[in-house]
């Protein structure tokens, strides 16, 4: 679990509101509700236990909350040593849907990451055209400016490939070769991407075809599972479903919930192409495409 969203399930067992923590702090709602967003504050660890006191916090809550701040608080200094803020998004928050800058964070801070998509290519494998494309899908009037600037945004966000402690596991529907955002030229180079990029030791892409008929992802539909290493602290966090609405977002961590969707990831994994027959195939419809 992220601290911003443990931290806010606190607050709310609480009773509390974001405004009446603020006053408690003697600082804005706001401020509380960036905390819980997960976004930067100049909260210091001696007003998170008195907010923590303000909430009636559980012995088990309180370390659980510290362990995660320590967290959160050791990542940002390895971040900022390294020049590489993990929070590279926010120069572009005017661009992003509120739910998203979450997504991205948990996403950053995950070593493992299994995504099944019944439409569109994953984001972290899309090239800048095909992106343009759903981005005038989604908001034909949006300037040149703001469309390179969302997918400046894409592209350093896919800078996670070149991480070889991220293993990434793909499973697309055949569905997601067959849709044309941008049209054939667009969709002939995605595809050639796909295939190349599915070639790294830290990333696979296998395709599940039509022709396997009924299978358990056309009900259970579009997800991405995310898993994280322990921390320093030793705080083992648990997986995170990431399911994506058209104007909304949900995200599921319950072990039972996390259970049915891996097994439904072992249902496609069991009728999914392997990733050879998945290039083969990938490659093919490329062809198709570029005729």
């Amino acid at each position: 679990m992220d601290f911003g969203h443990f931290i806010s399930e606190v607050r709310k067992q609480s009773g509390r509101s974001a405004l009446a923590a603020g006053l408690h702090l003697e600082v804005s709602r706001q401020t509380i509700m960036r905390l819980e967003e997960g976004l930067p504050t100049k909260l210091t660890t001696p007003q998170l236990t008195s907010l923590l006191d303000f909430y009636a916090a559980s012995p088990d809550e309180r370390t659980d909350a510290l362990a995660l701040w320590r967290e959160v608080k050791e990542q940002d200094r390895t971040a900022k040593a390294q020049g590489n803020s993990k929070g590279f998004w926010q120069a572009y928050a005017d661009q992003l849907v509120p739910n998203f800058p979450r997504y991205l964070r948990l996403e950053g801070a995950a070593n493992r990451m299994t995504s099944h998509q019944l439409v569109l290519v994953h984001g972290l494998l899309q090239t800048a055209d095909y992106r343009r494309a759903i981005v005038k899908i989604d908001d034909p009037g949006l300037s040149a400016v703001n469309t390179e600037r969302r997918i400046e945004l894409a592209e350093r966000r896919q800078a996670r490939l070149e991480d070889s402690d991220f293993r990434m596991n793909f499973l697309f529907s055949e569905a997601v070769l067959r849709h044309q955002p941008g049209g054939p030229a667009v969709m002939a180079a995605q595809l050639r991407w796909l295939a190349e990029v599915g070639e790294r030791d830290n990333l696979t892409i296998r395709v599940v075809p039509f022709g396997v008929g009924s299978h358990r992802g056309l009900t259970i539909q579009s997800f991405t599972l995310l898993e994280f290493p322990r921390g320093s602290s030793g705080l083992i966090v648990p997986p995170v479903i990431y399911l994506e609405g058209a104007i909304g977002a949900l995200y599921h961590e319950r072990d039972d919930v996390i259970t049915q969707y891996r097994e439904a990831i072992s249902a496609l994994e069991s009728v999914a192409l392997s990733e050879q027959d998945t290039r083969d195939l990938v490659l093919e419809v490329a062809k198709e495409y570029a005729a």
